[in-house]
């Protein structure tokens, strides 16, 4: 009996399950503890089997002062608890990674695609194939090692068990997946552990603490005490762990992005329902509904920065949804904002025959369709069409129409040097515009989730809930307004409140003229005092929305919300007329809001 393999455990393995939990434990969710136990519990199930082997047969061995003592088929208690620790910590490494990525846009349909942007579907079959004959050549290898018997064996065993599983995934599961996500959410959580085990691997072999009996073995290291099966042994593990996780994100990618496919989807996805989600052919994939949802990720990378990072804490189907919002109200006010006044007049008028035409249930779709093809661009089409009026409440996008309108008035004096009127009198008005602009946002986001997260709640809870988020949407217009003064000036605008100006003996016209010095940096103070007056008195709501969606909303106010902090410090950082948060400290943010 001895402690030599658990050592091993105590010094490398466990400390890193420790640093990993702690670092990602604020955004692990229910659906990450699922991805953990099925990978445990297929390594677990898939390695016993082989690994008995090798020891019966006397490919490796454990001497018995390295060990503890307790053994399942002849594998050690320590080596039963290698399969789950490496599991786990290669898995938290893959979701770390992971958790900013949006998978539903790395899905890909064989067919032909108008999109010029993805690659063709008879390109993905090459990579299929070639991808087929590197992994049906290294199992021939290691059958033809296997064959021949004596110091090849080892190496051969390593490749035969490893490679079909990988060639399982590759043709049948994931492959493009495999291909298409970052590197980052692949390569590295392959690699940076595999080089980890590695050093370990040479510490224990060094100890002889597991040892591979000589006549088995080719004799070559990759360097001194590491022997190249070891080496390639911890690279094909790392890699079918992460090749396992990568098919489940794809499976959970296909169930999330096409509900014409899947219907009803429960929280937890079955095995049975997740392999019948990569199973189905990408030609049935919905082409215009993945170039949406690219579309409105590069949209919001561009112009919602802080969303976009906060939309990696949503889930699934929720997620898509805000992220198609966002886009909506982002290519709306594109849309509007380019052009003359009467071309952004006539852009709120299509907006809102859309919307006419979206919730006359009477209407086809296809009249719907037809419309938004007729009158908006293609760059601007998708965003619409994506739009879920189906479960989204009609007012608060009719709403926001109105507050483009407000905008619309700064330009009505296009000839003068300013314009004829500036709508926003005083802080009520002000009020009413963040209400229409941003207000109205924050309320279709939480309908989004009482739709996506149903569960008992009472009618009144329920608006007390909206118009919480409908108040909080003011505050972060605020932020938005005082972040924006300079930039809203160039285009001479000014949305800070005339009654406030004259307090400073300033007017519309001088801000315009001059947006910075004291006086402005007074305004900017009273614009972020009332919006975090407005995000005191609205940011406890967030602890009564249904449990799935707290955390996340956090991040999202949060993200927002640091930005008024960072104009709060003298010295902030500008960037093209605004103050920015840099993204280290976003990410801190994020962090502790999830934290909580």
């Amino acid at each position: 009996m001895g402690f030599d393999y658990a050592l091993v455990h105590l010094k490398y393995t466990i400390p890193v399950a420790v640093a990993l939990t702690f670092v990602y434990r604020p955004l692990l969710t229910r659906l990450d503890v699922y991805k953990i136990l099925f990978l445990a519990t297929i390594a677990v199930l898939s390695t016993i089997p082989w690994d008995s082997h090798l020891i019966r047969t006397r490919i490796w061995s454990y001497p018995p002062e390295a060990i503890v003592g307790p053994t399942l088929f002849a594998i050690p208690a320590e080596e039963i608890f290698f399969f789950v620790v490496q599991t786990y910590n290669t898995t938290l490494l893959y979701l770390l990674f992971s958790k900013p990525t949006f998978h539903p846009i790395h899905l890909r349909s064989e067919g032909p695609s108008t999109d010029v942007r993805r690659t063709p579907g008879s390109l993905w079959r090459y990579y299929k194939w070639a991808g087929q004959l590197v992994l049906s050549l290294s199992i021939a290898s290691g059958v033809s090692l296997i064959g021949r018997g004596g110091v090849g064996v080892y190496m051969g065993l390593i490749v035969v068990w490893a490679c079909p599983f990988l060639l399982l995934l590759w043709y049948a599961l994931a492959y493009q997946f495999i291909i298409g996500l970052p590197k980052s959410n692949t390569l590295l959580p392959i690699f940076a552990p595999t080089l980890y085990l590695w050093i370990v691997d040479t510490l224990a072999l060094k100890r002889g603490t597991w040892v591979i009996e000589s006549g088995t073995k080719l004799g070559i290291h990759l360097w001194p005490h590491l022997e190249i099966e070891e080496a390639v042994f911890f690279l094909l593990t790392n890699t079918l762990i992460v090749f396992g996780l990568v098919a489940f994100d794809n499976a959970l990618a296909i169930l999330d992005t096409f509900p014409h496919l899947f219907p009803e989807l429960p929280a937890m996805p079955s095995p049975l329902l997740l392999v019948k989600a990569l199973l189905t052919p990408a030609s049935k994939y919905d082409e215009e509904r993945i170039a949406g949802l690219t579309d409105a990720v590069a949209r919001l990378r561009k112009k919602s920065r802080s969303f976009y990072l906060a939309s990696g804490t949503f889930e699934g189907r929720l997620r898509i949804d805000m992220i198609v919002l966002y886009s909506f109200c982002r290519v709306a006010d594109d849309l509007i904002d380019e052009g003359t006044v009467a071309s952004s007049r006539q852009w709120i008028n299509r907006l809102r025959t859309f919307l006419d035409r979206s919730y006359n249930y009477s209407e086809k779709s296809h009249s719907v369709r037809s419309y938004v093809v007729a009158n908006f661009p293609p760059w601007a089409r998708t965003a619409p069409l994506q739009l879920p009026t189906n479960y989204l409440p009609k007012q608060p996008l009719y709403d926001l129409l109105k507050g483009f309108e407000m905008d619309l008035i700064f330009s009505e004096n296009p000839s003068g040097p300013t314009p004829a009127y500036f709508p926003i009198v005083n802080a009520n008005v002000l009020d009413f515009y963040g209400a229409c602009v941003a207000g109205t946002v924050a309320e279709l986001c939480l309908e989004l989730v009482f739709h996506h997260i149903p569960g008992p709640i009472a009618p009144a809870t329920r608006r007390r809930l909206v118009d919480a988020g409908a108040k909080m949407g003011i505050a972060l217009q605020y932020v938005n307004i005082a972040r924006d003064i300079a930039v809203d000036a160039a285009i001479k605008r000014v949305y800070i409140p005339t009654s406030w100006l004259e307090q400073e003996d300033l007017t519309p016209e001088a801000v315009i003229k001059k947006p910075e010095g004291e006086r402005i940096e007074r305004l900017r103070q009273k614009l972020l005092d009332r919006a975090f007056s407005l995000y005191g008195e609205a940011r406890g709501a967030i602890e009564e929305l249904p449990v799935e969606a707290r955390a996340p909303m956090r991040v999202a106010v949060e993200s927002y919300m640091e930005i008024g902090r960072v104009l709060r410090q003298k010295g902030y950082q500008v960037k093209a007329g605004r103050a920015t948060v840099p993204k280290l400290r976003r990410v801190l943010v994020a962090w502790r809001a999830l934290s909580r």
